[in-house]
């Protein structure tokens, strides 16, 4: 487990990972919520060493749940601009393609609104998509996801399926003072 703190951007997401993981796992939503419940476990004792040992084990860090603030900003932006919440949350089986296609149009237009007004993003791999690429020994595995039939060690040769994204700025507003960021859209009330 990694000892530094993730920079704002890293927490930013993995907030939004999670919450789709949450959404679509019902599995990982479950060990969200356990632990969110009792906590990361605790590490096991350590057993006082027959022999004398050169230095101790440093100790396991404990993860630290990143500030729900910025997810939620960003949910309520989305939810403003797109109805994005709205329209994941509407069952639409009972609606036809086009109806649903429309809507569609709606919330992607808002949503795009969104992140070109709050972030700067720039692909991960600078190849056009379809390229053949081959992914040397030490390559960042937490930008590039190898998939398909992965056997042995880098260097990988294959097909660039998709680029990647990476946010290199973020402009989410200023919150004021006593702000409630769990009020993703506040109810109307018609008089």
């Amino acid at each position: 487990m990694s000892t530094h703190s993730p920079n704002l951007l890293s927490r930013l997401s993995l907030a939004l990972a999670s919450f789709f993981s949450i959404l679509s796992r019902p599995g990982f939503a479950a060990d969200v919520e356990r632990l969110r419940r009792e906590g990361w476990p605790a590490p096991a004792p350590v057993v006082a060493p027959v022999a004398p040992v050169a230095a101790p084990p440093a100790p396991i860090p404990q993860p630290q749940l990143a500030p729900e603030t910025a997810a939620l900003q960003l949910l309520g932006l989305l939810q403003r601009e797109a109805r994005f919440i709205d329209f994941v949350q509407e069952d639409v089986q009972a609606y036809g393609d086009a109806e649903i296609g429309a809507a569609a149009r709606v919330v992607h237009e808002g949503c795009r609104k969104v992140l070109r007004e709050h972030f700067t993003f720039e692909p991960v791999r600078a190849e056009a998509e379809g390229s053949r690429l081959t992914l040397q020994p030490g390559f960042d595995a937490a930008a590039v996801r190898v998939t398909g039939h992965v056997v042995g060690q880098p260097p990988f040769t294959g097909t660039l399926g998709h680029r990647g994204w990476r946010a290199t700025e973020t402009h989410l507003p200023k919150l004021g003072q006593g702000h409630d960021a769990s009020v993703l859209a506040q109810a109307e009330v018609e008089l």
